[in-house]
């Protein structure tokens, strides 16, 4: 396969829409291995105006859904998708709510690194199936290790204000593009498909993307 096409993909590690839309993503990838896609990820925070520590996960819940039963109806969807998709997501393991800047610029500092999406996995891993604060510079340094990245390095750059802004203006720039919600799918820098797309729908888009190139070629 000769076209590449470039995917951007807007996300935030503690979107559990955004774990499912991976999930089915890599599902339709694995089916075609040759698939054109050069999968670059992109910073948006759900929760912008969270202080830096994050938030006490019942205390978010109270706020977001007015307590704990309102958060059980709304997350049972999720639950349900997830396990459709191949995923466990352990929502009771989840202790705290964070603020999720610093787990951007590590996805940032893992595309500079050849790792991006090697980190978002684990990042996404570590949240809902494990229910490891992601806020937390240790944890985060960790994820880096385990993704071949200098965890001592990262544990510095965390602690500085490295790339705060340049993550800020991206998450702003994607609103004032019209982002919305998250995940965003955006293909070859036009097509804005927004949610956690089925496998089905994936398929259809590569296999289209991929009569076109041959087309192309003859």
């Amino acid at each position: 396969m000769s076209t590449l096409v470039k995917l951007d993909i807007l996300s935030d590690p503690i979107c559990p829409w955004c774990f499912i839309g991976k999930a089915r993503l890599d599902q339709a990838l694995q089916q075609r291995p040759n698939h054109p896609f050069v999968i670059e990820w992109h910073p948006f925070q759900l929760n912008p105006d969270f202080p830096p520590q994050g938030m006490d996960r019942r205390e978010y819940l109270e706020l977001k859904f007015g307590g704990k039963e309102g958060a059980i109806k709304a997350y049972a969807p999720v639950v349900q998708t997830a396990e459709d998709a191949g995923l466990n997501i352990d929502f009771n393991a989840i202790q705290r709510t964070p603020n999720t800047m610093n787990a951007h610029r590590l996805i940032h500092w893992g595309k500079l690194e050849g790792c991006q999406t090697a980190v978002v996995s684990a990042l996404f891993k570590a949240y809902f199936q494990e229910g490891r604060n992601i806020g937390d510079t240790e944890v985060l340094a960790d994820i880096a290790d385990s993704c071949g990245m200098d965890a001592a390095l990262i544990q510095r750059l965390l602690q500085s204000d490295a790339d705060v802004q340049e993550i800020s203006d991206r998450d702003t720039a994607a609103r004032q593009m019209g982002v919305n919600s998250v995940p965003t799918f955006i293909v070859a820098s036009q097509h804005a498909v927004p949610g956690a797309q089925p496998v089905e729908t994936w398929l259809k888009v590569i296999d289209e993307i991929m009569e076109r190139g041959e087309d192309a070629a003859e």
